[in-house]
């Protein structure tokens, strides 16, 4: 897809039958377009905000893939496992284990 170019209107829509192709723009160019008008009508601060509010996201992520980790070794060791003459019935409450 990288570089085709779609018949596409600046609307979104594809031209009818018979029309000019006027107003048509590839996707990369509305891309571009979009991105000009975001950065004049919200500023460097809108930028500087959504970046550090996505870093912030990817850090919590990376924490809860660490413990489910840690969670699914923990749970495979022998050790920690019981057996099936240990482990309550099904249905039990937690209380009762």
């Amino acid at each position: 897809m990288a570089g085709e170019r779609r018949n596409t209107t600046a609307e979104g829509t594809s031209p009818r039958a018979g029309e000019k192709n006027k107003g048509t723009m590839t996707v990369q160019e509305a891309g571009r377009r979009g991105g000009e008008r975001t950065a004049q009508t919200h500023g460097r601060e809108f930028y500087e905000e959504i970046g550090h509010k996505g870093g912030q996201r990817v850090r919590e992520l990376i924490e809860q893939g660490k413990k489910a980790q840690g969670l699914s070794s923990e749970s495979r060791s022998s050790s920690t496992r019981r057996s099936s003459s240990e482990r309550a019935p099904e249905g039990a409450a937690a209380s009762e284990r």
